[in-house]
């Protein structure tokens, strides 16, 4: 491998580029489903390649292919090439890329146990065990239960010198029910993963989920729906992942914020003018980009221009102080890449993605949190999202709300919606749970460029508190 990777870094380098790699991705994934007591899917798939990618006359070329051979990489040079060159006469301005010293070394996943060695029927027994308890309840009428595993092998070099190794292990599952009766529908789920081996899965605990998500999705068919108020609301860790991830990972990927997604996912509110200058919300809010964080799903030891990872801020006691980057876009915010660029496979060119986005721990224990409001809502799991292509104005459905009445969790509500603009709510946050309720959860499913890619991505998240929010729907 070291041979095929550096005898094209020599190619390339003939070629007189400003700058060259080659990347070999190696990925072994497998999907277990079981619905309804039937297993639905069961896939195992491994897949192979190279990407090349080179600055020429400043613009970028890329190719790909599945053949790793000499004549291959060759082609796929030229192609890269010629694709450059050509991209080079239609430029709208110069590029440079932040410099970088040679980077060389190996990461790999910490883990106790492959979860490729244990055997299938055990997970199928596992899966069809929850399923048998979920549908226990007479009114669950669909259960799913699944697991999901990822192990990537990737393979750098690059013109400036860097070699890098790494190999990451990606464990998870979940589970969903489906209740109804006399028309009503209501809906249960509990999902989670981790880079981390098989021990992961059984930290899970899915079989005492599994009857606790029964139960929930029963109570919801005779629950209140939602009232239409505006009043205090606490999100659930789970809950903040996403207003996390939708109201502050997506709007701070600088290439969002120049243009680049503007066709497919929109821009950014978090304009240039705004960075160090817009109190994006209450002092308490501090939010990082965290690629070192232990089993983070958006952790690594470097990404895929070979930047090291890093622990950068977002927010900083509220104030807007930092973006997601990449070599090429660092310098029109006369930083230094933040190590943020990512393919989701060897066919793919690098995109800022999103690392571990995640909300630091407060002060707050959850329970005193609860105590301290007289009145409000508290709302879990994402069920519904919407958010405008500026990453401003939003709505997020919950599966699940309870009444807080005098410092007591009382009433459960079905349908609960909350709705905001991104910096007023932020700013209205005024306590977070500490570090005893603060979990670094993982999202394998975050989607972005075209063509599309999906990211592996981990929110590291606590309870909030936020005042004077609307809930229900407004008329």
């Amino acid at each position: 491998m070291e041979d095929f990777l550096m005898r094209t870094i020599d190619n390339i380098n003939d070629k007189k580029v400003e700058y060259g790699d080659i990347r070999v991705v190696e990925i072994e994934s497998e999907v277990i489903v079981v619905k309804n007591g039937i297993i639905e899917a069961i896939s195992h798939n491994t897949d192979t390649g190279f990407g090349v990618r080179v600055l020429k006359d400043g613009a970028w070329g890329f190719s790909s292919s599945n053949l790793l051979k000499k004549g291959i990489a060759d082609r796929v040079t030229k192609d890269a090439l010629s694709i450059a060159r050509a991209s080079a006469r239609v430029k709208s301005k110069e590029m440079n890329l932040t410099p970088l010293s040679a980077q060389k070394g190996t990461y790999e996943t910490r883990i106790e146990v492959n979860p490729m060695t244990i055997s299938l029927s055990d997970k199928i027994n596992l899966l069809m065990s929850c399923d048998e308890i979920m549908r226990r309840q007479p009114k669950i009428k669909v259960s799913t239960a699944f697991l999901r595993f990822k192990k990537t092998k990737t393979y750098f070099a690059s013109t400036d010198g860097s070699f890098i190794n790494q190999e990451m292990i990606f464990s998870g599952g979940g589970l969903k029910v489906h209740a109804i009766d006399s028309g009503e529908v209501q809906s249960r789920s509990y999902e989670d993963y981790c880079q981390s081996g098989y021990e992961f899965v059984n930290a899970l605990d899915l079989t005492r989920n599994a009857a606790r998500i029964s139960e929930e999705a029963v109570m919801l068919l005779s629950a209140k729906s939602c009232p239409e108020m505006k009043t205090t609301i606490i999100l659930a860790a789970d809950q903040m992942v996403l207003q996390v991830h939708e109201s502050c990972g997506h709007p701070t990927e600088l290439d969002r914020v120049l243009g680049t997604e503007a066709s497919y996912a929109g821009t950014s509110f978090l304009t240039l003018d705004k960075l160090n200058k817009l109190q994006y919300s209450s002092e308490l809010v501090n939010i990082v980009a965290d690629a070192t964080i232990p089993g983070g799903l958006g952790t690594f030891g470097w990404d895929d221009e070979g930047v090291p990872s890093q622990h950068i801020y977002l927010i900083k006691n509220g104030l807007f102080v930092g973006y997601l980057t990449s070599r090429e876009t660092a310098s029109i915010v006369n930083s230094q890449s933040s190590g943020a660029m990512r393919a989701d496979g060897w066919n793919r060119i690098p995109l800022i993605r999103m690392t571990n986005i995640n909300l630091e721990p407060g002060t707050w224990k959850f329970g005193d949190m609860i105590a301290d409001t007289k009145e409000g809502m508290f709302m879990t799991t994402n069920r519904s999202w919407s958010i405008d292509d500026k990453r401003l104005n939003f709505q997020f459905g919950c599966e699940l709300a309870r009444k807080i009445e005098n410092g007591k969790l009382t009433e459960v509500y079905k349908n609960p919606t909350y709705a905001g603009i991104t910096p007023q709510f932020w700013r209205n946050c005024d306590a977070i749970a500490n570090a005893d309720s603060w979990h670094i959860f993982g999202v394998p499913n975050c989607g972005k460029g075209e063509p599309g890619q999906t990211a592996f991505v981990g929110h590291g998240t606590a309870p909030a508190r936020f005042r004077n929010v609307q809930i229900g729907i407004a008329r």
